[in-house]
């Protein structure tokens, strides 16, 4: 791993290697390339980055946003709120959301080398033997269960020194870490509440216990939360995995340009090769094409990877032919299955004027924290979302689903239904941080969802964006997990140590006590965490696009590898899971070679 200064210095020398381009050079398209891969994000930097350990292998990485990943406001963690509709982000929206009283909410995704790891919150977590063990159950291929998926968890995330350098122990376990190519870290920098946190672990155990550490592969439990940020500095897939590659003569990177179809090429044993990819840099600009002599790798993410895929005849062959696409591969399933975690932030009033709230409030404050930063990495805006996660399970899990009609929608006993994120701060994506007043929050987020959405085309036009619809608490059953997540927000500061801190529940909050209110409060102030998965999905069947290998199922030359693979979301964050099937991905694809 490289760190800040080797990452600037290889970027910079790659810049003049011409590995790195701002659009589709001459050089690029006079170049033969045997995989193309598409999106930057944590698969595409994965996937560029292990096929080019093998010299012989020559990989053209394209991306539609820019290079300028080492921006300011991507590097300090404690800037990501900035993010989303900038610069480095899609801007998409949803569609109208009847879960959400039929709000549309926005829905950001990276537009940047790093794709949406430089746009984050930057929890990393690996996901649950159960996840892990349900994908291998539902594809049939038992190499993507955890215990066969252990060499390729190792591989992705070692842990680091925070930026502080306080004693760590007890706050993660060093044996289930190895040398992997993102570095990781716990906190560095003290909250007032971090002591009354894990003092709830010790107080309410039975309902709140201490997990040393959530990638285990058992999530339950709270525990400290560890985060891509390494000195201080948010880490992406560009500045860990492409770090490693973007000195390598075999592989190119262009960004600012857009694939805006595969392209079929041929035909083999009476199946479409789809080895081509056409290019553009603007709606009305010229038209490129290129060819991979292996592969074309989609990892443009759960809501690009299936607008592409239909954009050139991969789909549904009555929406595609409904708007004059001819259909090369009927695949119904693409663009289906989308599900994401539902948030949800709940405040109370705190008895201490050391939150964070000022720092968003004063430009004093912040001016000084940012000055900070920039000398070593320290302070508040080295922080990420939360010092500390919480994934729970509703009680008696059984016997609750079962009231509702469903099975149990979570992996297993190590997956959690909903997760509680506690931070010394106003929190709402949906009212304004208040005037004045210091806050504590804890965001619920259904993590084991049953509702699922959809992306479909708006036009034919790939500078369109396509149309969104997750379907956030679109069953009444993660309305009701949701509302068990709130009732555990608030036993968790019952815990005699929140009783000289916590004031009162703030706002609209306060007012929703029985289930009804509760149900009208979730669907006024929910919104999404920004976990789309399982657009393209590998599975058996008909229900699944992709085989096991991640495949295009009925064409050749043309794999995925990103999170609309996800059969199902994991109970936890979607960054590291990604990294790790795309680990997987590039072994599979080089031991085919």
């Amino acid at each position: 791993m490289l760190h800040k200064t080797g990452l600037v210095l290889a970027f910079s020398v790659a810049s003049v290697l011409a590995a790195l381009h701002q659009g589709p050079t001459a050089e690029v398209l006079n170049k033969d390339y045997d995989f193309v891969v598409v999106g930057a994000g944590a698969g595409g930097g994965v996937m560029a980055s292990r096929l080019t350990e093998d010299p012989l292998t020559r990989v053209l990485l394209i991306e539609a946003g820019g290079s300028d990943f080492e921006n300011l406001n991507i590097s300090v963690p404690g800037r990501s709120s900035t993010l989303p509709m900038s610069a480095f982000d899609w801007n998409f929206t949803t569609m109208a959301q009847p879960g959400l009283n039929n709000r549309p909410v926005g829905y950001p995704r990276g537009f940047v080398l790093g794709g949406s790891t430089a746009l984050n919150q930057m929890v990393f977590s690996r996901g649950t033997k159960d996840d892990y063990d349900r994908w291998a159950n539902v594809t049939g291929d038992d190499g993507w269960s955890f215990k066969n998926l252990l060499p390729f968890i190792f591989a992705v995330d070692r842990m680091t020194a925070p930026v502080d350098h306080h004693n760590t122990t007890g706050q993660f376990n060093p044996a289930i870490h190895k040398n992997g190519v993102v570095p990781i870290s716990v906190e560095g920098f003290p909250l007032e509440i971090n002591s009354r946190v894990i003092d709830t672990t010790r107080e309410l155990a039975e309902q709140f216990p201490f997990n040393l550490d959530y990638n285990s592969g058992n999530t339950i439990g709270f525990g400290w939360t560890q985060n891509t940020i390494h000195d201080g500095h948010r880490v992406t897939s560009a500045s860990s995995y492409l770090a490693q590659a973007i000195n390598r003569p075999n592989l190119d990177v262009v960004v600012n340009t857009r694939v805006t179809k595969v392209v079929s090429v041929g035909r083999e044993q009476g199946k479409p090769v789809f080895r081509g990819v056409e290019i553009a840099q603007s709606a009305d600009g010229p038209v490129h094409s290129l060819k991979a002599k292996k592969e074309v790798i989609l990892s443009a993410g759960s809501l690009k990877t299936p607008h592409i895929l239909m954009l050139s005849g991969i789909g549904d062959a009555a929406h595609l032919t409904a708007l004059g696409i001819k259909p090369v591969v009927n695949l119904p399933a693409v663009g289906q299955n989308l599900q994401d975690h539902v948030f949800l932030g709940n405040s109370w009033v705190a008895n201490s004027t050391n939150t964070l709230d000022d720092l968003h409030r004063n430009s004093t404050l912040a001016a000084e924290a940012l000055a900070l930063w920039k000398i070593n990495g320290t302070g508040p805006l080295g922080l990420g979302a939360a010092s500390q996660f919480g994934w729970l399970r509703v009680p008696n899990a059984t016997g609750f689903f079962r009231s509702l009609g469903v099975e149990d929608p979570s992996a297993g006993e190590t997956s959690a239904h909903f997760e509680q994120i506690p931070t010394n701060a106003f929190v709402s994506k949906t009212v304004p941080l208040p005037a004045e007043g210091h806050f504590f929050s804890i965001i619920t987020a259904v993590v084991s969802p049953t509702a699922r959405g959809n992306v479909t085309l708006n036009s034919t036009n790939p500078f369109d964006a396509p149309l969104i619809n997750p379907n956030l608490l679109g069953s009444p059953v993660d309305v009701a997990i949701m509302r068990e997540a709130v009732k555990a927000a608030r036993a968790f500061v019952t815990a005699p140590t929140w009783s000289d801190y916590i004031v009162s529940e703030f706002g609209v909050f306060a007012n929703a006590t029985t289930d009804d209110e509760l149900e009208v409060y979730i669907r006024k102030n929910s919104d999404t965490v920004d976990h789309p998965v399982g657009t393209v999905a590998m599975g058996q069947g008909t229900n699944a696009p992709l085989d096991s290998q991640l495949r295009v199922k009925g064409t050749v030359g043309l794999r995925v590898v990103d999170a609309s693979a996800f059969p199902f979301i994991p109970s936890g964050h979607t960054q590291g899971p990604t990294y790790i099937l795309a680990e997987r991905a590039a072994h599979l694809v080089r031991s085919s070679l």
